[in-house]
């Protein structure tokens, strides 16, 4: 009789690993569609209330840049939150922007929009369910052998 809940919960707790590989990987890829739907989103505000201008890059990294812009009213902007699509970008470089102007700090650098955020998003999904496959046959083949 040991044996066999010993054998029940080996089982159970590969059910409760498969979950959890299931869940996170779910959890990462509901997450990355968010991401995209939140771009789209702030690409649809800007362009309902788009202002153009030009800006300079005051500090420039992979997934985050902070530029200053002035508005036509004359304000002085520096979003808190950075720039939109701020890849390949340089400290002191001189770029267009497009903004809402119902909300000046959503900016983006002028021409970039939410497709330049699928392809990212995309490979995360890929990477997530990539390593919970393997984890996943694992798993079924542990559980086969319980």
């Amino acid at each position: 009789m040991s044996e066999i809940s010993q054998s029940d919960r080996r089982i159970r707790r590969l059910r409760r690993v498969r979950a959890g590989v299931i869940g996170a990987a779910t959890v990462v890829s509901v997450l990355m569609v968010l991401l995209v739907l939140a771009a789209w989103r702030n690409d649809f505000e800007i362009e309902r209330h788009r202002g153009v201008t030009s800006g300079e890059v005051l500090s420039a990294g992979r997934l985050r840049s902070a530029v200053m812009y002035v508005t036509p009213d004359s304000v002085t902007h520096n979003p808190k939150v950075g720039i939109l699509y701020p890849t390949n970008l340089t400290v002191g470089q001189r770029i267009n922007v497009e903004y809402s102007t119902r909300d000046p700090d959503l900016v983006r650098v002028a021409g970039r929009d939410a497709r330049v955020a699928i392809v990212p998003a995309a490979s995360v999904i890929v990477v997530a369910w990539g390593l919970a496959l393997p984890a996943l046959w694992l798993v079924r083949r542990k559980r086969r052998e319980a």
